[in-house]
């Protein structure tokens, strides 16, 4: 998969499903959304929850920080890459997200905007990693999204903290690509 398929599905449907559990990652399977990102597990059973997501038609990108037993080295995308079906990585760290797309996975660089020092680093870093999308949280913030979007060329998945549909129009007039939200009445919007 490429970074423009993956953008015509998130034209398509722009809710991202972020499963945080066994029973997140049962919900997302009968929804509709198209993407999911899998924020845990272990190395124990990181494969099994992808291939789930797999077998029902989706597209797998696993958070590597949040993954049980794996470090935050580029082995860990070795293992991603080879020991399961993932379509692609998500980190906090560049050293990660450019390795993962030298392997050819999809890439999306999270970054969690709590200051105004913060935000004015993104554009350095996604210079430097190349992601295929960034994900900015807290993703309620349409002000902050039409700031970063007016500098970056890198689509923008927001999430953290939406709350309602409000949340999910607001971000998306502002110009973010999708939205990655925990809550399962979200994925249903």
């Amino acid at each position: 998969m490429d970074s423009r398929t993956l953008l015509t599905l998130l034209d398509e449907s722009p809710i991202v499903a972020a499963v945080k559990d066994p029973q997140g990652l049962d919900a997302c399977i009968t929804s509709e959304c198209r993407i999911v990102f899998v924020l845990f597990g272990s190395i124990l059973n990181i494969g099994e929850i992808v291939h789930r997501i797999k077998t029902s038609g989706r597209i797998a990108l696993v958070h590597l920080d949040l993954i049980e037993g794996l470090s935050p080295k580029e082995i860990a995308v070795d293992f991603i890459a080879e020991k399961t079906e993932a379509d692609g990585i998500i980190s906090t760290k560049q050293a990660l997200i450019r390795y993962g797309r030298a392997r050819g996975l999809l890439t999306v660089q999270r970054f969690f905007l709590l200051d105004s020092m913060a935000l004015s680093t993104i554009d350095r870093q996604i210079s430097q990693s190349s992601p295929d999308l960034i994900e900015v949280l807290p993703g309620c913030l349409p002000k902050i999204i039409r700031k970063i979007r007016a500098t970056c060329h890198t689509p923008l998945i927001a999430g953290g903290l939406i709350q309602d549909k409000d949340d999910i129009l607001a971000a998306l007039s502002a110009g973010a690509s999708g939205i990655s939200a925990t809550r399962s009445e979200i994925w249903r919007m």
